[in-house]
């Protein structure tokens, strides 16, 4: 990042990197940078915040980070071509100047990683993804909650959110869904999405309430898709006060600010139902 999730004025660069290792190791790291340290292109995506960099073509992407222990050498290449909803902008405030952006370049890549742990080297390959946000007010400012998810599940692969609107925009829902089948769009149009949520739990490290089970509800004509998301573990909990430093970090605790991060892994269930009755079903992780 190149500046501040919630309140993007100055320039302050950081780097975050999370790992999870097949052996139940568990790595968060947030490295920050003085402005000296950050360029980027204009033409293309090409960021570099010290000896890290981040570049790509909306293709092909190459990501190098190091952050103490951790690094990683990551390159990702698309089986799917670039999406966005509509403009890919949300716009609000009565002029439409306040904006949020937001472009999945990559909805579904092959990835091939170098990754080392202590000077510990490892090789993978795996299912990657790519989007970038920016605009030009604080995300706390103008958005309440959002659930967002992507995944795979026989030939679809699937990115699906579902954004409530700050108090001062009425909490107004935007949604958003991707579908695709064999790479191929399938549906896209947030008018035919419905969204549910179910088994509310209160999560203890944050306290906020969370759905355990997402469900988009997608109708096509004769065809309905039924895209479901249910947490099964924790990979991060989050409170974003705890992440901010310094000075920054008392002004948000006397603001009050309480905003939180989770992020989980689960069973994503894909369902396509034509006339009523059920044509096809997958599921997986």
């Amino acid at each position: 990042m190149n500046k501040d999730i919630a309140e993007p004025k100055a320039l302050s660069p950081l780097i975050r990197l999370d790992l999870d290792l097949p052996d139940g190791r568990h790595f968060e790291k947030i490295v920050l940078y003085p402005p000296g340290e950050w360029s980027a292109a204009t033409d293309h995506a090409d960021v570099r915040i010290s000896e890290n960099r981040f570049t790509g073509d909306l293709h092909t992407y190459r990501i190098q980070a190091t952050a103490e222990e951790i690094s990683v050498d990551v390159t990702l290449t698309g089986e799917m071509p670039p999406w966005r909803p509509s403009t890919g902008y949300m716009l609000f405030g009565a002029d439409r100047s306040l904006e949020f952006a937001w472009l999945p370049s990559v909805p579904q890549g092959a990835v091939t990683v170098t990754y080392s742990v202590d000077g510990e080297r490892h090789e993978t390959t795996g299912v990657g993804y790519h989007d970038h946000n920016w605009g030009n007010v604080g995300l706390m400012k103008v958005v309440h909650d959002w659930y967002w998810a992507r995944g795979q599940a026989g030939p679809y692969s699937v990115i699906a959110s579902y954004i409530t609107s700050a108090e001062k925009y009425g909490y107004e829902p935007i949604p958003i869904f991707m579908l695709a089948r064999d790479n191929v769009l399938v549906g896209d149009d947030p008018a035919k999405v419905t969204f549910e949520r179910e088994g509310v739990y209160t999560d203890q490290a944050t306290g906020k309430p969370v759905a355990a089970t997402t469900r988009y509800t997608y109708r096509d004509g004769e065809d309905r898709y039924v895209v479901s998301f249910t947490r099964t573990h924790d990979l991060t909990a989050t409170r974003m006060a705890d992440t901010i430093k310094g000075v920054k970090r008392i002004a948000a605790k006397l603001a009050h600010f309480d905003g939180a991060y989770l992020r989980f892994t689960g069973d994503l269930e894909i369902s396509r139902y034509r006339g009523g009755e059920l044509a096809e079903a997958y599921k997986d992780e």
